[in-house]
């Protein structure tokens, strides 16, 4: 058990700490040049994970557990401040104190819901309470679904509006994915009794039809940038770092679906005893 803890911390860690990193590297790119202090604290961010990320890969899964717990309880703290930092630049953009920058609202909401859910995560980690999987299974599938479909309606805002056929692309992508949104919302509100093994099972079966999809759209759209293809304001990085995080979601809906095999398989093979 100590070895999953310190293996599973330190997987969430080096994915989640190099998110942020990029984050702090987004909106500080779409800060206006007169924003110097939101642009100095979002550097200080970018530093702040960098190190983070830097000491995760530096730890190995025979780490004592209770350095990988302080580690997690620090990194809880630094999470809770760019989260905090996240949410302070919202209130900005939403009472216009920041005119004329480059941030949507939504982005910013966004990226602030990744650090709560990191932040959240790590807590979980800590204190050893992980949600039993059929809750798992639904609520990671509400988070990430809806934070595909931010990513889906991101892309369609900022390719060139010249690029009419990715624009509908992207476009419709976004309102499937709303779509599954609520559907999972629906599932969720019809707990416990919509947590049976058929329906969580054709549950993911049908997230992971339309995550390809998107996925491999957005490795499209990442290999037409890097190649300067298609006419567009997104950033090489952002282009990669959207599509590592349908490949994240990816991961989990495997993890989620070889679980809940496995356990039928057991049950079935004690119902034959």
């Amino acid at each position: 058990m100590a070895d999953a803890f310190v293996a599973r911390s330190l997987e969430e860690t080096r994915f989640w700490s190099r998110i942020m990193k990029e984050h702090s590297l987004f909106l500080k790119l779409g800060f206006r040049c007169e924003d110097t202090q939101l642009i100095q604290e979002a550097n200080q961010f970018f530093k702040t994970f960098e190190q983070i990320e830097a000491q995760s890969h530096a730890f190995t899964e025979q780490t004592d557990p209770e350095t990988i717990r302080r580690f997690n309880t620090d990194n809880q703290v630094a999470v809770t401040h760019i989260w905090a930092f996240k949410r302070k630049v919202l209130g900005l953009i939403l009472t216009c104190q920041l005119p004329g920058g480059n941030n949507f609202p939504l982005l910013v909401d966004h990226v602030s819901r990744e650090a709560n859910y990191f932040r959240n995560r790590l807590h979980e980690l800590n204190t050893g309470q992980l949600e039993p999987l059929p809750d798992a299974i639904i609520d990671e599938n509400v988070f990430f679904l809806r934070i595909m479909a931010d990513h889906a309606k991101f892309i369609g805002h900022l390719l060139d509006p010249s690029e009419r056929l990715l624009v509908q692309q992207a476009t419709e992508f976004g309102h499937d994915f709303d779509k599954l949104v609520f559907q999972a919302i629906d599932l969720s509100g019809m707990r416990p009794q919509s947590q049976t093994v058929p329906l969580l099972d054709q549950f993911l079966d049908q997230n992971r039809v339309s995550v390809v999809a998107l996925r491999d759209f957005k490795k499209t759209a990442k290999e037409l940038i890097d190649a300067c293809r298609i006419k567009s304001i997104i950033h090489p990085l952002l282009a990669d770092h959207v599509f590592r995080e349908a490949e994240r979601f990816l991961h989990i809906i495997d993890m989620f679906e070889a679980t809940l095999t496995a356990g039928a398989s057991k049950a079935g093979a004690g119902m034959k005893k």
